[in-house]
């Protein structure tokens, strides 16, 4: 009798002490919701009235939380989904995993942050974070042009591992990135990515490379890589922040496509929001002719408080032997 009441006051403890590390250890919910009313039209195609979801910024949900382990080492995990608020779907689309944003787990500590998972490229950062419109895939030139049809595969990879360095006095900190392909169709083998990132006073720089041989979706036939060369910078002055861009995709497959990519861009504050301007070009160089892609994009964001503001854009977009694309848009944004 005494054991089983020994056994039973053991479990007991084990217990309370599982409740209490649980007490100590609870996730933060958060997240953003994006909806935009207008007038849309793609080259070659049509202008349709609509309201769309994620043309700012993509609308998600997400779960993150981390565990103290002592001595300054972090377990941490991260959660996210694509959410389309304009008819109650999750993900971008329905090509879509549940927890396509991101989905992860690692450590942290003062040697930086290591998780595994799917999680964003560095090509995607580098490119978010240094354009004007930041991550907009409605309207923002970068954004459209590397991962709209350029760069092969998505801006997360699946089966990866990713290593960043915390910032350091000299103001550099680099990641890199790897995936499996593991067993991919028309896979030809691993996804590695490398970014480095400069800051210093009102200057901030990058470059990346990036090479992949797998992705989700269909792959060009013949494929068998694509390497991707990005630079960008920008400069803050008084009244605004200047950007820069400059990249070279090469896609080699049954038919090698050379791709040169550049955007220039500002940033402005206007009363209690900023005034955005972007400019992209992309040339498509193949064996049967060149293609021209030309975006620019205009538009203002105001704030009504730290987690809510409003704007509005005007795009034109124009690509060789379609017609012009003309949207005009506003709407609203939410975080939480």
């Amino acid at each position: 009798m005494n054991r089983l009441i020994r056994k039973a006051a053991v479990t007991a403890l084990g217990c309370a002490a599982s409740t209490s590390a649980l007490a100590q250890f609870t996730p933060t919910l958060y997240g953003l919701i994006d909806m935009s009313v207008g007038s849309f039209e793609d080259p070659g195609g049509s202008s349709v009235r609509r309201a769309e979801s994620g043309r700012m910024s993509s609308s998600y949900l997400g779960f993150r939380g981390s565990d103290n382990l002592g001595g300054g080492l972090r377990a941490r995990f991260t959660l996210e989904t694509y959410l389309r608020p304009d008819d109650g779907a999750v993900g971008r689309s329905a090509a879509d995993p549940f927890w396509g944003r991101s989905a992860n787990v690692g450590l942290q500590g003062a040697f930086g942050t290591s998780v595994l998972g799917r999680s964003p490229s560095p090509l995607w950062n580098s490119t978010r974070l240094f354009n004007p419109f930041g991550d907009s895939v409605g309207f923002s030139p970068s954004i459209r042009q590397y991962f709209g049809g350029t760069v092969v595969g998505d801006s997360r990879w699946n089966n990866s591992v990713a290593f960043s360095t915390p910032e350091v006095e000299n103001g550099f900190m680099y990641s890199v990135q790897f995936n499996a392909a593991e067993g991919t169709p028309g896979s030809t083998g691993k996804n590695t990515g490398v970014n480095a990132l400069y800051t210093s006073g009102p200057l901030s720089a990058t470059g990346t490379w990036q090479r992949v041989r797998n992705g989700p979706g269909p792959l060009p036939a013949g494929f068998d890589h694509q390497s991707t060369f990005q630079f960008g910078a920008s400069y803050e002055m008084r009244f605004v922040r200047l950007y820069g861009q400059a990249g070279r995709v090469d896609t080699v497959a049954d038919t090698d496509v050379t791709t040169t990519l550049y955007q220039l861009g500002a940033v402005s504050p206007i009363g209690l929001g900023f005034l955005m301007a972007s400019y992209g070009y992309a040339k498509d160089k193949a064996p049967n002719g060149n293609v021209l892609r030309r975006t620019f994009s205009l538009g203002y964001d105001y704030f009504l408080s730290r987690s809510a503001d409003i704007y509005a854009v005007v795009m034109n977009e124009r690509v060789t032997a379609l017609s012009s694309g003309n949207t005009v848009a506003a709407g609203v944004r939410l975080r939480f």
